[in-house]
């Protein structure tokens, strides 16, 4: 059994961590710190998982914390977790970092896109991006993992073939994504109030999102064709729903292509991914909410591929792959506690 601690337990995705895995067999969560909640019950936090767990939150402690736990979830903001990331693994708890703080490889385009400089260059060198779907092979042996977030693992998932099989032309792609409210986090904002969002419908970051340099970075590691790399045109919607999104992405082929070659090439890439679904209807937010499932399909349309796909922002876009990394860690099907 391993021991499990959850660092920053206030959020939507670490609620939903804690939830799959009170039902892991091979997990217990014995930590959970939370710097504003500090000697508030976990379930009083998240009344969903009353009589469910016995555990208060405590302050943050490295030493104490590595005596329960085998690794550590990190639930934190952008620029905390390279905070306590160094201290976790000198005491060697493994990390799983759900924050953006491991994800990019360059720590000037980190600076760039995050204005803070990256404080832990040796984690940045050290850290694998924990998709499986595309990193499945170096994830068990990793001691800190950079979860991928919603909007990226949703675009580099629908994209990944295509650009693999160097099908699509390189820029221009256009990502045209929507999300449900939970993906800015829990922390109130006034554009996030209900009189805000609600029959509301508004773009936001266009061309300054953060997400754009980790979903090039990713796409590009995963073409490797002459070093060219890979830039999309990424443009984030907020829709007045909980939780979901999905991505409308349209992409230049390089040479003519058939709709049910696309969709064979899909199924052959994902045949060992036991949560990408390659459907032949049009993906919506109902069917994979609440599941750790993406779905995708692509169409031609006017000479154009167009690839539609979609998941569960809190699962599959965050706590749910971060469930599959720490299968894949510590020996689990890669499906445990998440069907």
């Amino acid at each position: 059994m391993t021991g499990v601690a959850i660092v920053g337990a206030s959020g939507y995705a670490s609620r939903e961590l804690i939830r799959i895995l009170l039902g892991h067999p091979g997990a217990k969560v014995t930590v959970a710190t939370s710097r504003q909640d500090e000697g508030t019950r976990v379930d009083s936090l998240h009344p969903s998982l009353a009589r469910r767990i016995d555990l208060s939150c405590e302050p943050f402690d490295a030493e104490r914390l590595a005596e329960r736990a085998q690794v550590a979830f990190l639930g934190l903001p952008h620029t905390a977790s390279m905070a306590v990331t160094p201290a976790l693994r000198e005491q060697g708890v493994r990390v799983i970092d759900l924050s953006a703080d491991y994800r990019l490889t360059d720590p000037t385009v980190y600076a760039d896109w995050y204005g803070h400089e990256h404080t832990d260059l040796d984690g940045l060198r050290t850290a694998v991006y924990g998709l499986p779907e595309l990193y499945r092979e170096r994830i068990p042996a990793a001691t800190l993992i950079a979860n991928p977030g919603c909007y990226t693992s949703t675009s580099i998932l629908g994209l990944a073939p295509l650009i693999a099989e160097n099908l699509i032309e390189r820029t221009g792609i256009i990502i045209d994504a929507k999300s449900g409210v939970t993906g800015a986090g829990r922390a109130p904002k006034p554009n996030l109030h209900f009189p805000e969002v609600n029959e509301n419908f508004s773009a936001y970051n266009v061309g300054r999102h953060r997400h754009t340099p980790e979903i090039d970075q990713v796409l590009t590691d995963v073409g490797r064709v002459d070093g060219a790399p890979v830039e999309v045109v990424f443009t984030p919607h907020l829709v007045p729903m909980d939780r979901g999104i999905l991505a409308t992405i349209y992409a230049t082929p390089r040479k003519p292509a058939a709709e049910h070659d696309l969709m064979d090439l899909y199924r052959d890439f994902y045949a060992r991914s036991p949560f990408v679904r390659v459907v032949g209807g049009l993906p919506a937010t109902k069917d994979s909410a609440y599941t750790n499932f993406f779905d995708v399909t692509v169409r031609i349309v006017r000479g154009k591929i167009v690839v539609i796909a979609c998941l569960d922002n809190l699962l599959k876009g965050a706590a749910g792959v971060a469930v599959q990394n720490f299968n894949l860690m510590f020996g689990h099907a890669e499906t445990t506690a998440l069907l």
